[in-house]
């Protein structure tokens, strides 16, 4: 029977990350169920046109983690892009974010916002994320922008949702932020610029792989189950004794490979059905991403990848979010979406000459108090018996890509023994 030190799920960027950050010298192996590493960062090259699996753009704040990876890669062929997005809202452009842009309303919803804003409820009970944004920006703001468009996306209702459901990703602003905008735009925020490679997401994989050894990655193996007494792991094709996995395969599914009994019902989560277009010919060359909140616009969001590299055709990112359980038949989206692009002025007589499609499931997870109490709990048992869980599927939560690599940093030190003051980020593999 193999045996291993580490035990890597996952060739993605948690996995991946983590098995660059180990020392050299240690014994690892790595499982990926699909046929190529990448997880949800894979790309697509097809007729011309260059698509990720959906719109992952890299937002760095640790300089030294982008440098890590930009110097894996060819750096002439990364841009970093400052980000301009938009709101489609009743035809017309409201920069984002919604809250901080009132004034660009027509004047009676401006009015509107603003007296439900400076009249919000001080005194209200706020148990979820639904009553964070009433307290916070008032019923105005929130059911024009906020509410619609969050339902489309999570394909729930906010009531269900954890106050803090979003994290430090949620774009706050009090009322001094929002009436100062109207005078002196400000369009900071966590993601003011991002990093993209002309290659498409799969270029930040290949920069972790560039100094791992290919031949420990097991491609096209799934794990199946795990016996923690005795540290095996039972794999598609094998048995394997570990000593530590690290795995970021989606929590709830570790759980069952685990054979942890648990309540399935606290892990609930969308699925988002993602459309990549090609057209004949350009369209809008301002955004590179807008938010549609209008709920007979069947997506939440459309990004343009031609716009980052001015490219001279319409290569479009739809997204649509859909509840767990729903059967996704391609044959009746597509002509819908192709329809309501052309009804909200996205396309015109443009012609579709290429498309794919992919569903992230799960994509977005329901934070709640029961399920992080949950979560916490299980994961502290799962420790203790060497399996630890990462990345934003893995810790159960809403996080950006390097949040995962910090992360997967973090653990590797940490198992490792080695003190540093990691990301930080420099690789242990460097010392």
């Amino acid at each position: 029977m193999k045996h291993v030190e580490y035990l890597i799920v996952g060739a993605g960027v948690s996995g991946l990350s983590f098995a660059n950050f180990v020392p050299r010298s240690a014994n690892w192996l790595c499982l990926e169920r699909q046929k190529e590493p990448g997880g949800y960062c894979r790309t697509v090259k097809q007729d011309g046109f260059v698509w990720d699996m959906s719109g992952h753009f890299f937002h760095f704040r640790h300089p030294r983690i982008e440098q890590y990876l930009v110097h894996r890669m060819n750096a002439d062929e990364v841009a970093t892009i400052r980000k301009s997005s938009s709101i489609l809202y009743k035809g017309r452009r409201i920069e984002f974010p919604f809250q901080k842009n009132i004034h660009q309303l027509p004047l009676d919803e401006f009015l509107e916002c603003l007296y439900d804003l400076y009249f919000r409820p001080h005194n209200m009970e706020v148990n979820t994320f639904l009553d964070m944004l009433y307290a916070r920006l008032g019923q105005g703001i929130v059911e024009k922008f906020l509410r619609p468009y969050n339902e489309k996306l999570y394909a729930c209702s906010l009531s269900s949702l954890d106050k803090e459901a979003m994290g430090r990703f949620f774009p706050h602003a009090d009322i001094a932020d929002i009436i100062r905008n109207m005078r002196f735009p400000d369009a900071a925020s966590y993601n003011a610029t991002f990093t993209y490679p002309r290659g498409g997401a799969i270029e930040y994989i290949r920069a972790l792989l560039k100094d791992i050894d290919d031949v420990r990655i097991h491609y096209d193996e799934s794990l199946e189950s795990i016996d923690t007494s005795a540290s095996i792991a039972y794999t598609s094709k094998q048995a394997i004794r570990y000593e530590h996995v690290v795995s970021s395969m989606p929590w709830n599914r570790l759980l069952e490979v685990c054979h942890v009994p648990h309540d399935s019902s606290l892990y609930t989560y969308n699925k988002v059905l993602v459309f990549n277009l090609g057209f004949d010919k350009k369209g809008q060359e301002t955004d590179h991403w807008i938010y549609i909140p209008e709920p007979h616009f069947c997506f939440y969001r459309v990004g343009f990848y031609d716009n980052i590299f001015a490219t001279e055709r319409m290569s479009l990112y739809v997204e649509i979010g859909l509840k767990a359980d729903v059967f996704v038949d391609v044959s009746v989206w597509l002509p819908r979406v192709l329809h309501d692009l052309q009804v909200a002025g996205i396309t015109q007589d443009h012609q579709l000459l290429s498309y794919h499609w992919a569903v992230l499931d799960p994509a977005y997870v329901h934070i709640n108090n029961h399920s992080q109490h949950d979560f916490w709990e299980k994961r502290a048992i799962l420790e203790q018996q060497g399996v630890y869980s990462i990345g934003r599927y893995g810790g159960w939560t809403y996080c950006s890509i390097e949040d995962n690599i910090v992360e997967a940093s973090q653990l590797a030190h940490r198992l490792s023994g080695l003190k540093s003051d990691v990301f930080v980020g420099e690789p242990v593999a460097s010392q």
